[in-house]
């Protein structure tokens, strides 16, 4: 029983690498879509935080009833991101994502109100400027998915005073990445499109897929990945005029 198991995780972290190592998004998309229906399974085998993380950091800054809050789920997958926000009372979900399997799966979940194909950086969201309470993309930010350039899409259809949500991982495969992200990010907030509130590492985002993906100070057995939660407000119209906003406080976690 105990191989059994043992060859079934080294089966699941064998598809989560290659779906890592995977930097062409055609590629890419064409893994997700026969990926789809064991992708559940397979990320709560390698106890994948990302949702429950982002959900947690988005949820704690969000005002008013959760009823009444409209969100976007980006690259939304098979819906991990929306049972989590469903579970704390949210409802109003949208999800958009490139991979026609991932979505036939997420709308077997029965939790978004819409749910849309768009591959984000080929083409733009397929919602009005202004729309959003709040949009979060979560796993999709590395090579071979959503490109560093896409992000000011994610602003635009964000209401002014709306939140944005994003993660991606820090491991070493994906340093790269993680650097021009952040100078996408914070070529933003000088630019005074949005203010950052929170940057929160996480040691353990998942297990690692290889040895040399570990954390630092953990066993190669039950080693994890590092990642990293951003939270963003998008600046209201007085702000990025220059006019000082009644004060908001920060919610921290």
């Amino acid at each position: 029983m105990a191989q059994e198991e043992g060859g079934s995780l080294s089966e699941m972290r064998a598809r989560v690498g290659a779906s890592h190592r995977i930097t062409d998004l055609v590629q890419k998309l064409h893994f997700y879509d026969h990926w789809a229906p064991d992708y559940d399974q397979d990320v709560a085998a390698l106890q994948y935080r990302a949702p429950h993380l982002a959900v947690d950091c988005l949820t704690q800054a969000l005002p008013g009833p959760p009823q009444a809050v409209l969100i976007l789920d980006v690259a939304c997958g098979t819906g991990l991101v929306a049972a989590e926000l469903q579970a704390r009372g949210f409802l109003q979900l949208h999800g958009v994502d490139g991979s026609p399997g991932m979505l036939e799966q997420a709308r077997a979940r029965g939790l978004y109100q819409r749910l849309s194909l768009c591959t984000l950086g080929q083409e733009p969201l397929p919602s009005p400027e202004g729309t959003y309470d709040a949009v979060l993309m979560v796993g999709a930010l590395s090579d071979g998915q959503v490109p560093c350039s896409a992000i000011p899409e994610l602003l635009r259809v964000t209401k002014p005073g709306g939140l944005v949500c994003l993660t991606t991982r820090t491991n070493p495969s994906n340093l790269r990445y993680k650097e021009a992200l952040e100078a996408t990010l914070d070529k933003l907030e000088e630019a005074r499109e949005w203010e950052r509130l929170v940057a929160w590492p996480v040691d353990r985002w998942e297990l690692a897929t290889t040895k040399l993906e570990v954390v630092p100070g953990t066993s190669d057995g039950d080693g994890f990945i590092s990642g990293i939660v951003y939270l963003y407000r998008k600046r209201e119209v007085a702000q990025a005029e220059g006019v000082r906003p009644s004060a908001q406080p920060l919610i921290g976690l």
